[in-house]
């Protein structure tokens, strides 16, 4: 009996266990990856990062434009949140004042682990041009909470937070799960005292009850035909003394 070549070439082809080598090497190498814990969980992390909607100045402006469709920020995983216990990122647009102090270390508190800063603007980072005569703007948000990326700038173009953003991506990429503990935050915020005394207001409203306001002015007041109140003669009586 002779075999036809063809449905010899068919069988051969149909068998689960060939001879020739198997080519599920190839196949596998196509459909498997091969990481490590580490480079799962940080390609997780750096993929969806949520920032929290924070902005106290002109700063802000900027990070909202970020948001729009121009930029699309988007395309980064990040996504806005509104509540600190759902974000993960806080950028701190704008100038932090003492009065502000306080709230942005509650803000930041109660985003959960891990979390990450971007200090914005150079009045965030210095005071800016608060640092010199301003008695209330905090010189640099790291006295209050750590920072991981400094982004300076008055303000900074949304481009340049965008390539903060990228900057935090490769910092978060290059962490690991086993050196996280010794990464924690140890304080619960820095700070400094200062010596700044409590002084009293000057402005009591007191002043707005003087005979010398409730009048008009003594042209006003000629010009209507209108009786000069004592209060500006005697005024006016002084200043030709003086003169």
């Amino acid at each position: 009996m002779v075999m036809n070549p063809q449905t010899a070439a068919t069988n051969t082809e149909s068998l689960v266990n060939p001879i020739e080598r198997p080519s599920v090497t190839q196949e596998l190498s196509e459909n498997v990856i091969l990481t490590t814990v580490d480079d799962l969980y940080n390609w997780s992390r750096l993929s969806s990062l949520w920032p929290l909607l924070f902005g106290t100045a002109c700063c802000f402006i900027e990070f909202a434009a970020l948001i729009g469709s121009r930029f699309d920020f988007d395309r980064f995983g990040l996504v806005p949140r509104s509540s600190p216990r759902q974000a993960d990122l806080i950028i701190t647009a704008g100038t932090i004042t003492m009065k502000m102090a306080p709230a942005l270390v509650r803000l930041y508190e109660q985003m959960p682990e891990p979390k990450y800063v971007i200090a914005m603007g150079a009045c965030t980072i210095t005071g800016g041009m608060f640092s010199v005569d301003s008695p209330s703007a905090v010189r640099g948000v790291d006295k209050l909470i750590p920072v991981d990326v400094y982004l300076p700038g008055c303000p900074p173009r949304p481009e340049a937070i965008v390539d903060a953003i990228i900057k935090l991506r490769k910092k978060i990429s290059n962490e690991s799960i086993q050196e996280r503990g010794a990464l924690l935050q140890t304080h619960r915020y820095y700070s400094t005292t200062h010596n700044m005394k409590v002084a009293k207001p000057i402005h009591d409203g007191a002043y707005l009850q003087l005979d010398s306001r409730n009048a008009p002015p003594r042209e006003l007041a000629e010009a209507m035909g209108l009786p000069i109140p004592a209060a500006l003669k005697e005024a006016e009586q002084e200043g030709r003394d003086r003169g």
